[in-house]
């Protein structure tokens, strides 16, 4: 599982809420003054995901308004900047000149070494609480020139499109589901939402030159990693259907596998393979013929599915299935003479 902190401010009483959640704000991020017509009874809860080179903070809180202001700045400059995913509830933006609006689903983006302000409430308040996922990346881990990022901040971006969509998916399931990971996984996981972070707001820059070309191409392959995922039981899914997906040349495509030591056709076939072999180990399925669970994953010939499966593991797909019966029916046996022997 990924290191967490975790904070639930409804350990203390009501009345000491609102001043532990001033303290966390002013320890993980930047000092902010913050109000809420919730002071009284601030019932929140935050985590608290630290990826190496991003930190990610998921929040959930009654409505508030936080700014912060030149004195705080020169009082505590972190050299952060803030891409913050509004999930639940509306929120406003506000740096440098520009004023933001952002729904559920958008981001807004901010520089924490000059002065901002931020807003966020929930659009059924009695009945919801505002929820967000922030990403905290250091000046210095950003490959974008500085000069330009201030034609962003307080201003919104779309994370229910393109790359924008890609990085709200992975942020919403890195923090929502941290047991499906290793500690091993950390810097990889970090590199990757940096990539996609650096590449949406290059994007929105209108100067994806401005990107290095090593991290668009690391954010592409996880992009196209991530519809070959999601397109795995189509059996028409190749290297033309996934180049067009992406408007780019099947050449281009195989460009960018040649770093990953695989080819795109192997990539998809090493992983509907993996998908089959999990799916024939269910004891769940054990009843569904073994073409059946071969289309799920794309594989609509039966000999050339055997042949693949033989070559991939050495043995056939029902010898496969056959020996997690064998296992299961062990078990199961084992589990019944121990739950039929008498009580002490």
């Amino acid at each position: 599982m990924l290191p967490r902190e975790t904070l639930d401010t409804t350990v203390l009483p009501p009345g000491d809420r609102f001043g532990m959640w001033l303290e966390l704000v002013a320890r993980t991020s930047t000092p902010m003054q913050v109000r809420s017509a919730h002071s009284d009874d601030f019932a929140a809860h935050a985590s608290f995901i630290d990826l190496g080179p991003i930190q990610l903070a998921q929040y959930e809180y009654p409505s508030l308004h936080a700014a912060r202001t030149r004195k705080m700045v020169r009082q505590s400059d972190p050299e952060l900047y803030i891409l913050a995913l509004t999930t639940g509830g509306v929120g406003t933006s506000s740096q440098d000149g520009r004023r933001s609006e952002i729904l559920a689903g958008e981001f807004t983006f901010y520089n924490a070494s000059l002065p901002h302000d931020l807003g966020h409430h929930a659009t059924e308040p009695e009945r919801e609480r505002a929820t967000s996922i922030t990403t905290m990346i250091p000046h210095a881990a950003l490959p974008l020139p500085p000069q330009r990022m201030a034609a962003l901040c307080g201003g919104r971006m779309s994370g229910t499109e393109g790359i924008g969509a890609l990085l709200a998916q992975f942020l919403i399931q890195v923090t929502g589901h941290p047991e499906q990971y290793h500690a091993a996984d950390v810097s990889r996981l970090g590199a990757v939402g940096l990539d996609l972070a650096t590449t949406m707001l290059g994007r929105h820059l209108v100067a994806e030159d401005a990107v290095p070309t090593e991290v668009r191409r690391r954010a592409l392959l996880t992009q196209v990693q991530s519809y070959i995922h999601r397109h795995l039981g189509d059996a028409a899914l190749g290297p033309q259907v996934v180049a067009d997906a992406h408007h780019i040349s099947v050449r281009s495509l195989h460009r960018l596998f040649e770093a990953e030591d695989t080819t795109v056709a192997s990539y998809i076939r090493e992983l509907r393979l993996a998908r089959c072999r999990r799916d024939l180990a269910d004891p769940a399925l054990r009843n569904q013929p073994v073409q059946t669970v071969a289309a799920r994953w794309g594989f609509s010939d039966k000999a050339h599915f055997s042949r693949a499966f033989r070559a991939a593991y050495g043995t056939t797909p029902q010898e496969h299935r056959d020996s997690h019966s064998d296992l299961a029916r062990i078990v199961n046996r084992r589990a019944s003479t121990v739950n039929s022997l008498p009580a002490d």
